[in-house]
């Protein structure tokens, strides 16, 4: 396959950033071909077993009037994969850095030691780039610098869904505060939802908090008007979430479902995928994660017959009826970087630029998304999408889906309501999304012992929800994390911020 090539091997950090930033005799820059089209070479992320066929990439040829050849590395292994592409220099034209890559102390040093673009001045000068918003170019910013074109995600995809069919057979309606919300879980646990005549349904499934981001409690301190990550007032300081009282209300409240049983007793154990068996095998009735429900779905298809699902995204703490949700990367997940030793100069910048710019248009959107109208996928009369042909679909469309620079330009509406539904919930979320004030920003301390010190608070948070331990204990864990870097951490972001607003 002529467009598909996987990076092997792998290196550490420490020499790659030299190699990248000195450049190489032996790297093949873009230029063009002898009928004009510009030569694109693409460091890119696989998220499926295997690359696309280039059945999808030879329109997007047409449309762009380029030549494309994609370097994949696969999603499992992508930074021991682009640690081995920067080392040997095999970066190509553009290079895709996802939002988790970003947080890495080495990239982060490598985008500000100059190894890639800084593309702040040209992307006003192109039709579909001038329109990110201001909120993605400074989320994806460094130090003022914008070193790639933002990816543009929904700014927040959080919401729950709720066993439509179980809040109907117990005269429930669907919750809009917090305490409705207890009230449906308690029901759920107790009042045999499922009429089965069996006490064997809990309320609220939840998953392992490796990343708490993504367990219903991370929600739960959006609901109570916690900062996402951090708050900053008008004065410019800092203060970690879980040093507010917001947070602790969160964790009071998930406490409170934990003791009673409305809570899996197992969550702290339990992993997504078996959040999700409980959840369609009728085990659990509300569960964290809002774009599921089309998949979870059709998991309970054969298992619970005449199941209905809502999807709930506004959930208030009852006192001032506002609606909170955390956003995940302030509306980016990563960059296109362009390395310097490959593109050499602003004529082959503005080129590459060009074509990330044709790349948002809505028809070559259409093709990266749902592929060929008749043949990958057909409009219904509501103008709902399709899917003809599925593995098809996956061969040629599905690895090109997630090398979209935008998932928010362009949408089909989903042939499944209860999906659209969420779609548009996501959407609507973009009004209460509560933004993170440190992703623009840099900590070296928090890049030496952020993670490592954070699941202190973690374990601390997860202890005092399953009761062990108390609120004295909890403040404890906080002051060992700011004891052991947090403090210092704090001031790095006090101090970026300050410079920031210069």
């Amino acid at each position: 396959m002529k467009k598909a090539t996987l990076v092997k091997l792998g290196l550490s950090f420490a020499g790659i950033l030299a190699l990248a930033a000195c450049g190489s005799s032996s790297t093949k820059s873009a230029s063009e071909t002898e009928d004009g089209k510009t030569k694109v070479t693409w460091l890119n992320v696989l998220h499926t077993a295997s690359p696309p066929t280039d059945k999808i990439v030879d329109l997007i040829e047409e449309k762009t009037d380029t030549e494309i050849t994609f370097n994949w590395i696969p999603d499992a292994s992508k930074e021991e994969r682009l640690t081995t592409a920067l080392a040997s220099n095999e970066l190509g034209d553009i290079v895709t850095l996802q939002i988790a890559m970003l947080k890495n102390s080495s990239v982060r040093n490598a985008l500000k030691s100059g190894v890639f673009w800084d593309v702040s001045d040209y992307i006003s000068d192109y039709k579909n780039l001038s329109k990110i918003s201001e909120d993605r170019v400074n989320a994806a910013s460094i130090d003022g610098a914008l070193y790639g074109v933002p990816l543009q995600k929904d700014y927040a995809r959080a919401g729950l869904v709720i066993r439509k069919d179980w809040l109907d057979n117990l005269g429930l309606d669907v919750p809009t505060t917090t305490e409705e919300l207890y009230e449906v879980a308690k029901q759920f646990t107790e009042n045999d939802p499922d009429g089965n005549g069996v006490a064997d349904t809990v309320g609220f499934g939840d998953r392992a908090p490796s990343d708490i981001r993504y367990t219903s409690f991370k929600l739960f301190t959006s609901y109570f008007g916690a900062p996402n990550g951090w708050a900053v007032d008008d004065k410019g300081k800092f203060t970690p979430e879980f040093d507010t009282e917001e947070y602790m209300k969160a964790m009071n409240y998930s406490r409170d479902l934990y003791k009673n049983g409305y809570l899996s007793q197992d969550f702290a154990v339990t992993q997504k995928t078996d959040q999700q068996e409980q959840f369609a095998q009728g085990k659990t009735g509300i569960y964290t994660g809002m774009i599921d429900i089309k998949n979870l779905k059709k998991m309970g298809q054969g298992i619970q017959e005449g199941m209905e699902l809502v999807p709930v995204n506004k959930i208030s703490d009852g006192k001032d009826g506002e609606y909170h949700v955390w956003s995940e990367g302030n509306g980016v997940g990563g960059l296109l970087a362009f390395p310097k030793s490959s593109v050499k100069d602003e004529a082959h910048l503005k080129k590459l630029l060009k074509f990330v710019d044709d790349l948002l248009e809505e028809d070559v959107y259409k093709l990266m998304t749902g592929g060929i109208e008749g043949t990958h996928y057909e409009l219904q009369d509501d103008g709902a999408i399709n899917f003809i042909d599925m593995d098809l679909w996956q061969q040629d469309v599905q690895p090109l889906s997630s090398s979209r620079p935008s998932e928010i330009t362009f949408s089909f509406k989903d042939a499944d309501p209860e999906k659209e539904l969420s779609n548009q919930l996501v959407e609507e979320n973009t009004k209460f999304a509560v933004l993170d004030p440190t992703v623009p920003l840099d900590s070296e301390k928090n890049n030496e012992v952020g993670s490592e010190i954070q699941k202190i608070v973690v374990d601390a948070t997860v202890q005092y929800i399953m009761g062990q331990t108390d609120e004295a204990g909890f403040k404890k864990a906080v002051a060992d994390w700011k004891a052991q870097g947090g403090d210092q951490i704090t001031k790095e972001y006090e101090a970026a911020y300050k410079a920031a607003q210069k």
